[in-house]
């Protein structure tokens, strides 16, 4: 906000204390500048049409605005000797001060939100553990130029020291475990509970791995040092754990460990994993039956499966009808440690267009390679034989047959297609909480290097993630376009004589709703 100099200011005072002859009452008014701001004036009019203009200011935001009408209003009343409200003018003239100025709908509705979800028990009443995860919805950023976020908030920070003394408690295992309590108190999760896993990279701008932070395998294709994130949700993608692993660890030895622990320290009997078919190997599928859990997982197709065959034996010529469900019941045997199983097989045309068209830009590089056109790249249509090469032709023709299928199996008893399919489907829900905590909520820790610290930065970011799943459940906006949008929206107080007048921006009724609809709001299941 940029105060004005009044211009004219003898005449001004004549103006207001008695106005001349022929000139109407001033009133306030507000303008758009060139640079976008809003100017607030004083308008003096005559009814002979003459215009003259008292600049108050210009203002950038709503809050500043306000306290710019207010100024004008208390010029407006200069020379009347008492304010509307009774109150004395000041003695120069000038501005009434703002005393504090806060975003308090968005502050006050992040913290019911947080509360609902039982993090501030979680945390026994923790204010610095607080602010950071509420720092980090309204605007992610270093733990240090988060105090510069809660001041524009409009709230007073712990200082850095105290942020610093109390990371590595925010990483131990006893805090993440009190925190995942509460999460899955509120997500009601009982032993028939689907739960989705996934996991992530999160990298550090480094040469040298230190034994946590090292080179992996990236989806990004980085090669600087990396840590793994192992993330548990349930069917809806609300956050129930999450855990740290070393860069250069596979990710299908990250889910048991994750599972068992979530479901130790629950005392769930069961609960039905559900996980992408990259996560499961043949030896982690028996890990699992071993746990005792029951789960629905993607599953690699080498073969062409036998229902399939057989129903093209039985429909030669036609193709696979869209949307088409092949079973394959799967007993165990009686030396087998294991439950009787249920595989589907989906066939989507839309899959298999994708499919098909990405094997003929294969094979047509392929036949180029073989043909001495281009330089052999990796591709898997083209065999080597010695210093022979030719188009794997029978490769080709086992992959066309496979396009457009999709495996899935599961373990629970009398499982319907439809509820198995579904499940799995829910998986999206799991990546869209992975891109929020990398994009929304910026998880990855650039500015940390040991682990208690990197720990703790994680569970900052899953006690923020929850809180931005309640919030959209709630309120049906995204976590992005809510925060934008009521960040806008401030209180101020201003001091006027020995009195402390509070105003707030008018709350559009949109905005209105999604807040009450975040009061309004229960903890448990959702």
């Amino acid at each position: 906000m940029t105060w004005g100099v009044v211009a004219r200011e003898g005449e001004k005072s004549a103006l207001t204390g008695g106005l001349y002859a022929g000139w109407v009452s001033p009133y306030v008014r507000t303008v758009k500048t060139k640079s976008g701001a809003r100017a607030v004036q004083i308008v003096y009019s005559s009814r002979g049409g003459s215009l003259e203009l008292e600049h108050i200011g210009s203002a950038h935001d709503d809050a500043a605005l306000e306290a710019l009408k207010a100024v004008a209003r208390q010029r407006l009343a200069r020379g009347q000797g008492e304010l509307d409200l009774g109150l004395d003018a000041p003695a120069a003239g000038g501005p009434l001060p703002i005393t504090s100025t806060r975003s308090a709908a968005l502050w006050d509705a992040l913290g019911r939100a947080y509360d609902l979800l039982g993090f501030g028990e979680a945390s026994e009443g923790d204010e610095v553990f607080r602010q950071l995860v509420l720092a980090r919805i309204i605007e992610p950023t270093s733990k240090q130029d988060s105090l510069r976020v809660l001041e524009e908030t409009g709230i007073e920070p712990a200082s850095y020291a105290t942020v610093k003394r109390r990371l590595p408690v925010y990483g131990t295992d006893a805090w993440r475990q009190s925190l995942s309590r509460r999460a899955a108190a509120h997500a009601a999760l009982g032993p028939a509970s689907l739960v989705l896993y996934d996991v992530s990279t999160l990298y550090f701008e480094t040469d040298e791995g230190d034994g946590f932070r090292e080179p992996g395998f990236s989806k990004e294709r980085r090669l600087e040092p990396q840590i793994t994130i192992g993330l548990l949700t349930d069917a809806a993608g609300f956050p129930l754990m999450v855990d740290a692993f070393e860069g250069n660890k596979a990710e299908t030895h990250t889910m048991l460990p994750v599972i068992r622990a979530f479901k130790t320290a629950h005392q769930l009997p069961d609960v039905t994993v559900v996980a992408d078919a990259g996560m499961i190997s043949e030896a982690n599928r028996k890990a699992i039956e071993a746990e005792g859990l029951s789960f629905i997982l993607g599953m690699k197709i080498p073969e062409v499966p036998y229902v399939v065959a057989a129903w093209r034996r039985d429909h030669p010529g036609e193709d696979l009808p869209d949307g088409q469900v092949f079973t394959q019941p799967w007993p165990a045997s009686p030396t087998d440690q294991r439950r009787d199983q249920v595989i589907y097989y989906q066939y989507s045309a839309g899959r298999a267009r994708r499919t098909l068209r990405g094997i003929d830009e294969q094979v047509a590089k392929a036949e180029k390679a073989v043909a001495g056109k281009t330089p052999i790249k990796r591709n898997r249509f083209v065999r080597l034989t010695g210093a022979d090469k030719s188009v794997n032709r029978t490769l080709e023709t086992k992959a066309r047959a496979l396009a457009g299928l999709k495996g899935y199996i599961t373990n629970l008893p009398d499982p319907t297609p439809e509820f198995v399919l579904d499940s799995y489907h829910r998986l999206y829900t799991i990546e869209k909480s992975f891109r929020m905590s990398k994009s929304d909520l910026a998880a990855r820790p650039i500015y940390h290097r040991k682990r208690e610290s990197i720990e703790a930065h994680l569970t900052i970011v899953f006690a923020a993630l929850a809180v931005s799943r309640l919030v959209e459940q709630a309120t049906g906006w995204s976590i992005r376009r809510f925060v934008r949008t009521t960040r806008r929206y401030r209180t101020i107080q201003i001091q006027a004589g020995e009195h402390t007048i509070t105003a707030a921006d008018p709350l559009p009724d949109d905005l209105r709703e999604a807040i009450d609809n975040i009061v309004q709001a229960r903890g448990g299941p959702h």
